[in-house]
């Protein structure tokens, strides 16, 4: 594998601190040496993308490798967010995973018209989910090519 990135960045855009917290340990269970930064709404990933507000250091807002997205969020729910990053050139590029509690048919399709990489309904227990990050992480970050930041 021709220059991978060692530590690749994933954000996580949710606003259930229980999941995130889960997400957290899932990580650190499945023995994945990535770097995870949360946000808690559909406006604070934007700022986190744009470098606005809160994040513009770039040090405290590194470009994600990843995007894991709840599409039931406030102020700017996931929908809005995956179609305003998958219409800018500079952030199209960064691969989606939408990671939701939504088994709507019509989600489904939407968020893969919108430009969506994946779409995973959240596991009910840790081992599930635990099994669905290392999935996650082999696929992005092992087997995917993913273009260089």
């Amino acid at each position: 594998m021709k220059g991978r990135q060692t530590t690749v960045t994933i954000l996580m855009a949710d606003d259930d601190d229980d999941d995130c917290m889960l997400a957290r340990e899932a990580l650190i269970e499945s023995r994945l040496a990535n770097e995870l930064h949360i946000v808690n709404d559909g406006e604070e990933l934007m700022d986190y993308l744009y470098h606005r507000g809160q994040y513009t250091l770039e040090s405290h807002s590194p470009r994600p490798g990843l995007i894991l997205l709840d599409l039931n969020m406030p102020k700017k729910d996931g929908r809005e967010a995956l179609k305003e990053i998958k219409a800018d050139p500079h952030l199209r590029k960064i691969p989606i995973v939408v990671l939701t509690t939504s088994k709507a048919e019509e989600d489904i399709y939407r968020s893969y018209d919108l430009g969506a990489n994946s779409f995973i309904i959240k596991p009910v227990t840790f081992a599930a989910l635990v099994e669905v990050m290392k999935t996650i992480g082999k696929y992005w970050f092992e087997i995917v090519e993913l273009p260089l930041l």
